[in-house]
């Protein structure tokens, strides 16, 4: 695969950046201010998806009288004082990979359901707001992950075709809607453990960035 120059497709949240636990006890609390149980079960289930998508869920777990923008805004309210106290974690391996896809002149992006205005700030906390050009976020597309136009518009955007892409994900959404575009799934698993289905969709699971970066020396791609 020597001659081989892939694109790399990053999600965000659970990916590059170790924020799904935060957003679970932000979730949590909020839930609770308005006497709501939502587990980690129920997180679980969203995690990977646009704010439609987990409105439409939660409302169909919790019914239609679920206040979900007024839970929503606490949650951002205590996700936010968090990040302000402890700084914005990054997932371990990330800073290195990045530095070898950067050396081999590998062309990157990210795709996030995750809306622009709230995946620029986690960028910018996180010290990553200059090292990628492209970036999909899901107010931005139709439909979310686990559809694919998320990761068909990143690759459109890098004139890349999409079977010369990995996406490298941590949700079972996102594996689904790389695959459904053609794709080349690598999944990182984050607090979702993959199903069968899943396990069968990934073309790799890795437990780190570490892993990938091994994995893409190994295959070639780079040096």
């Amino acid at each position: 695969m020597e001659n081989f120059q892939p694109a790399i497709i990053f999600d965000l949240d659970g990916l590059m950046l170790d924020t799904e636990r935060i957003s679970l006890n932000a979730w949590k609390k909020a839930a609770l201010d308005f006497d709501y149980n939502l587990t980690e079960e129920v997180f679980v289930q969203a995690i990977g998806r646009k704010i439609s998508d987990t409105e439409a869920l939660f409302k169909s777990l919790f019914g239609n009288d679920f206040p979900f923008h007024e839970v929503r805004a606490k949650r951002l309210e205590y996700g936010e004082m968090h990040l302000k106290e402890f700084g914005m974690p990054k997932k371990p391996g990330l800073l290195e990979l990045l530095v070898l896809l950067e050396n081999n002149k590998l062309k990157k992006a990210i795709a996030t359901s995750t809306h622009k205005k709230f995946a620029e700030e986690k960028l910018s906390l996180a010290g990553l707001e200059n090292r990628f050009s492209v970036i999909i976020t899901g107010d931005q597309v139709h439909l979310g992950k686990p559809e694919p136009e998320i990761f068909l518009k990143a690759a459109s955007a890098l004139s890349v075709p999409p079977q010369e892409c990995f996406v490298l994900e941590d949700s079972e959404p996102g594996i689904e809607a790389a695959f459904r575009a053609g794709m080349i799934p690598i999944m990182v698993p984050d607090l979702q453990t993959p199903s069968l289905e899943t396990k069968n969709r990934a073309y790799k699971i890795f437990n780190s960035l570490f892993e990938v970066s091994s994995f893409f020396v190994e295959l070639g791609i780079c040096k």
